[in-house]
């Protein structure tokens, strides 16, 4: 082998592949920006649906085209027999992320647009998308609990509808305030993982639905998504006592995080490859977080949250991210652990099918070089 003079960014750390007026995080104030927007001022102030429009079009918007997208997004809501038919054949042992990819894939067999690429075919597929991946996670979620399937109502916005078809009942305006938050903080994050897989299918013309398919792939892989089910599953292995006080919870998981870390044991929900000084996402979600606490009542739940934040920062001095305060909050409000990631890839569709129209507008075909490190040139003994 020969040594190599080139310089290989492992992971393509640091390097900077293309521009986008998507999202950037302001280094000046470790803020995420939406299209310019800091995201913690669009969760306090704006729908689910207002900040799809702001990451596809570029702009918040007004009355009149919120109304026309809100009416667009309510008549694509409901799924096909022929899609319910094909996730009823997937399963129930395979993850909720299996069923998500496949049924992006479905979605966009069905789309009579499917091979159309001009900007606006890409944005109408891109809210029908957004409008039934919702009923995608919580059609799965109920056949896997043995429920009959909730059919979605034109008269509830995004996220009232999306826990209403989840649990069958509406939800408390508290807790929709809540999930709308997370939807909202989950939306875009620059070029991550899925959403620069789904640039560079894009950059081969393909077409979007494949590009949205290769993006959840992307998400499903533990580096990069679930780290929101991670979160719960350490909560659930400490043990989760209804009647413990917030100091004992606190007490108990910090000894468990100690001792956790001193057996070199990963633990996720903390730490973030872009923010150096916190990920600037979290006050905002762990507002929300500690909202459900006290609609739920459950404060035990805070004190395990307090006890792992606080051992890992004496330890590791490494903070949390969005997917810690995350979990618990999906928790509470009655998701099952394996669907945290699939809200994820409801609330990331906005974001990558944003990418994925900006990549078609400026298109390069993304094929990066590797250097060779195997063996030099040889020939088949007698050839």
């Amino acid at each position: 082998m020969t040594e190599s003079q080139t310089e290989v960014r492992k992971g393509l750390a640091g390097v900077v592949a293309d521009y986008t007026a998507v999202s950037k995080v302001n280094p000046e104030t470790n803020s995420l920006l939406y299209r310019g927007y800091p995201v913690q001022e669009l969760a306090a102030s704006c729908s689910m649906e207002q900040v799809a429009l702001l990451l596809w079009t570029g702009e918040l918007p007004t009355e009149e085209e919120l109304a026309e997208f809100t009416a667009r997004e309510r008549a694509h809501r409901a799924l096909t027999p022929e899609l319910k038919a094909i996730v009823d054949a997937l399963p129930t042992t395979c993850h909720p992320m299996d069923v998500c990819r496949t049924a992006a894939s479905v979605l966009g067999a069905q789309d009579p647009e499917a091979e159309d690429s001009s900007p606006e075919a890409n944005l109408r597929k891109a809210q029908k998308l957004f409008a039934a991946m919702p009923a995608v996670v919580c059609y799965d979620q109920r056949r896997r609990r043995g429920q009959e399937p909730v059919a979605p109502r034109e008269d509830l916005g995004y996220s009232a509808n999306f826990l209403w078809m989840a649990f069958g009942e509406e939800a408390d305006p508290a807790v929709v305030e809540a999930f709308n938050v997370s939807m909202i903080l989950y939306a875009e994050h620059s070029f991550n993982a899925s959403t620069f897989t789904a640039r560079v299918v894009t950059s081969t013309l393909s077409d979007l639905h494949s590009a949205v398919t290769a993006a959840i792939g992307a998400l499903k892989g533990p580096l990069h998504g679930g780290a929101n089910e991670a979160v719960m599953e350490t909560f659930e292995e400490l043990g989760i006592r209804a009647d413990e006080s917030p100091a004992d919870a606190e007490a108990r998981a910090k000894a468990w995080m100690e001792e956790a870390l001193a057996a070199k044991k990963k633990i996720m929900g903390f730490g973030h490859r872009v923010y150096k000084h916190g990920d600037s996402r979290v006050p905002t979600m762990k507002a929300a977080l500690d909202r459900m606490i006290d609609h739920y009542g459950r404060p035990e739940l805070l004190g395990l949250y307090n006890g792992l934040e606080k051992a890992m920062g004496e330890a590791k001095d490494i903070k949390p991210n969005l997917d810690y305060p995350a979990g618990p909050t999906y928790w509470l409000m009655g998701f099952d652990i394996p669907t945290f990631t699939p809200l994820f890839v409801a609330a990331r569709i906005t974001g990558w099918t944003a990418h994925v129209m900006e990549q078609v507008a400026a298109n390069s075909l993304i094929r990066p070089l590797s250097e060779y490190n195997g063996p030099d040139e040889r020939h088949v003994p007698g050839a």
